[in-house]
């Protein structure tokens, strides 16, 4: 029979419902209603609503949801009818009934009813006398209320329905038919399970494409508080009809659940592999924070205002299922994680993209609206850290080992240094700063930490950079000049502002730093030693008496002197002055220890001549801008006591000279009186004299080779037949 206008010709077949089992016994799911069953159940004076009625409007339900209702969701109905079933068995002896609905509120708890126990319940009911369902004034019954989600005034319904049912078993009225109480209380707690799924429902729509209108999110708070109020506590007697069937809780789970299902639907199947690096874990995780963000900001501004009406605090509940949901798809991203960057993008975007204030995009929207658990697990984010820091090291080390190859093809392009606000520059200084700055700058965006672990993982990386780049340039064909006056630049920006950014972490760089600078200002004079040195051995010979041979040697120096202009102040001028001072001792070297010996006139022309360089070599170095002024006496006083005519007066010069160069020995006084060829007893009373002033300069601590100071016992003397006897 075609039953056009029956409800239960309508609802589709069982294979075509996949959301849960169904209601109905095997008898009712083959037989056609007949047009006489629909007209008794029309006029029944009871107007209970059936099994076959709340099926039709489950059914109405489950297709609208297409099959989205969770199992937990149909798992109301099994429990309805298992706790029932128990009333069932004490109802004869006006026992307390079990309350099936109180476990309605404990979802994931309820086991499993098998079919054979629904279709048992099912067969209790005579053929043809299903029960009836009620109708509103309206004419509509419970069930089709419920799915035109009229649920405040189904729920008033319902009310009245249980009223009248727990009246009239204290009126004793089913002592003889305690399945007729079975079968009505049925009705009412499935009723009451299909209005809680109607509320899931809604809740899974809200943030659907679709969405819900403000009127029908009104209402379902106005039915959680009706219920809350209408059952209170649970009562004495045990009767399920009146348990509370806390709904809000319900509710929240259902908020949960949504939340959880559009988390994890945000990006899946895109889980991203080692290989794609950062970029497909940044992919999915901005698409999960546009997810969250427009779904929060339409609780707060949409749904949060319809529930607030009835006192609900709909914001609060969706930011912890929300929160919740993304710690747990973090939790799942961080086990795959792999590489310093996929790491840091996992721990980047916890930080400081969930948790920047500015994350819902607008200023009076926030997350931080309550006190809300870690997203990741301490013990998760020290192993994220750990991890990451781990990569980052032998990141580091391979960036310093790119930067080392990058100055080794420049060297190896015989290019010159290029010269930047007056100062040989090579891109060493800014390539390091630029590489430790960067992921310090990155770790102090997670944690300070993180920052601090950083760090220290920087300096040691460079510590060991530093002897590296000094063996690999010096073993290079680009010794020159500006090479090594661009890297004693380099060395000193690392030492001096990676000292002042990160004070107390580079303490420990800064000796690699000097060594590798005083080693780079070494060789630089080392080329210098050897293009000069062979220029000394001209002075202090009888050509020299003739010829200007100071200044082929002193134009060498001049040249060399500019590329000191471009070095570093502090570090020019000490080169400048460690020059100055070479040249003033490698002069008296060769003046002490001459290849022929002046007598006579050739001894006081030799005598004006060194007096003459002397001038001249101090007048070089002061025009160059040398500071060390203490070297200008040495040479002076060396010819004036070779030139001297008044033999008394020697003694003065010679103690004059001990007063200004103290670390003199005895040896180099000899050698000077050797020069100068005075009479035995005289130089024996003048080698005497000025070993007591060495004797009394050194008691005092004034013998000292500190620093700039030495420049005698540097000089060394060979013992020759005239200073023997001048010594005898």
């Amino acid at each position: 029979m075609a039953g056009g206008s029956s409800p239960a010709a309508k609802m589709p077949s069982p294979q075509a419902v996949t959301s849960g089992p169904e209601l109905h016994s095997p008898k009712e799911s083959v037989e056609p209603q007949t047009p006489e069953r629909g007209a008794r159940r029309a006029s029944s004076g009871d107007a209970w609503p059936g099994l076959g009625t709340f099926r039709r409007a489950f059914s109405r339900t489950s297709q609208r949801a297409s099959g989205r209702t969770s199992e937990e969701e149909l798992g109301l109905l099994r429990r309805s009818s298992r706790f029932l079933l128990r009333s069932l068995r004490r109802a004869p002896d006006d026992s307390p009934a079990a309350d099936p609905c109180q476990d309605t509120a404990a979802p994931g708890h309820s086991p499993e009813v098998p079919s054979s126990v629904m279709d048992g319940v099912s067969q209790q009911w005579p053929t043809g006398t299903g029960p009836e369902e009620p109708e509103t004034e309206a004419g509509k019954s419970v069930a089709d209320l419920i799915t035109e989600r009229q649920l405040l005034e189904a729920f008033k319904q319902l009310q009245r329905l249980e009223a009248r049912l727990v009246a009239e078993k204290a009126s004793h009225t089913f002592e003889q038919n305690p399945t007729g109480f079975a079968r009505r209380a049925m009705d009412v707690c499935l009723h009451y399970d299909g209005l809680a799924a109607e509320i899931a429902a809604i809740v899974h729509e809200t943030l659907g494409p679709d969405g819900v209108d403000a009127a029908t999110l009104a209402e379902l708070a106005q039915v959680v508080r009706a219920e809350e109020q209408a059952h209170p506590v649970s009562p004495a007697d045990g009767d399920f009809l009146c348990t509370p069937r806390r709904w809000r809780q319900h509710w929240e789970d259902a908020v949960r659940r949504s939340a959880q299902r559009r988390v994890q639907q945000a990006g899946a199947g895109e889980a991203p592999r080692a290989a794609e690096g950062a970029s497909g874990l940044a992919q999915l995780l901005a698409g999960l924070g546009g997810l969250i963000r427009g779904d929060l900001r339409k609780v707060q501004l949409e749904v949060q205002p319809a529930y607030a009406a009835a006192g609900f605090p709909a914001w609060e509940a969706y930011l912890r299922a929300y929160h919740s949901a993304v710690a747990q798809r973090l939790q799942e991203l961080a086990r795959d994680a792999r590489g310093c960057e996929q790491l840091y993008t996992l721990l980047d975007w916890a930080a400081n993209v969930y948790g920047s204030p500015n994350f819902l995009g607008a200023p009076d929207l926030t997350l931080s609206t309550e006190p809300l658990p870690a997203l990741l697990a301490p013990e998760v984010w020290a192993r994220l850290e750990s991890d990451y820091t781990s990569f980052l090291e032998t990141k580091i080390v391979s960036c310093f080992d790119s930067i080392l190859q990058i100055e080794q093809s420049r060297w190896a392009a015989a290019k010159a240094p290029d010269v930047l606000q007056g100062r040989y520059h090579t891109p060493l200084s800014i390539d390091v700063h630029m590489l430790v700055a960067e992921h310090v700058k990155a770790a102090g965006a997670i944690s300070a930490e993180l920052e601090a672990t950083t760090l220290r993982i920087c300096a040691r990386a460079l510590g060991l950079f530093v002897p590296r780049f000094e063996k690999a340039f010096l073993e290079s064909e680009a010794v020159n000049e500006p090479h090594l006056g661009a890297n004693i630049n380099a060395c000193e920006e690392l030492r001096t502002c990676l000292l002042a950014r990160f004070p107390g972490t580079f303490m420990e760089l800064e000796k690699p730093l000097v060594a590798a600078t005083c080693i780079f200002q070494k060789r630089l004079l080392q080329g210098l030693q050897c293009d000069v040195q062979p220029l000394f051995r001209t002075l202090c010979t009888k050509v020299w008496l003739t010829q200007d041979t100071l200044q082929p040697l002193m134009d060498k120096v001049v040249a060399f002197t500019r590329h000191l202009e471009h070095v570093a102040p502090p570090l020019g001028q000490e080169t400048l002055q460690e020059v100055h001072r070479y040249v003033v001792r490698e002069y008296l070297a060769q003046a002490l220890r001459p290849c022929e010996r002046f007598q006579g006139d050739e001894r006081m022309a030799g005598s004006q001549k060194m007096s003459l360089d002397a001038q001249a070599i101090s007048n070089t170095f002061q025009g160059l801008g040398s500071e060390a002024t203490w070297l200008g006496q040495a040479i002076p006083c060396v010819a004036t006591i070779l030139g001297e005519t008044d033999k008394d007066n020697i003694q003065l010069h010679l103690e004059s000279l001990i007063r200004s160069y103290p670390d003199i020995r005895r040896d180099h006084v000899l050698a000077i009186l050797t020069l100068r060829r005075l009479g035995r007893r005289r130089n024996r009373r003048l080698l005497q004299h000025a070993q007591d002033l060495l004797k009394a300069a050194a008691k005092a601590g004034g013998s000292g080779t500190s620093g700039r100071r030495v420049l005698f016992e540097e000089i060394e003397v060979s013992t020759s037949v005239d200073m023997l006897i001048t010594c005898i």
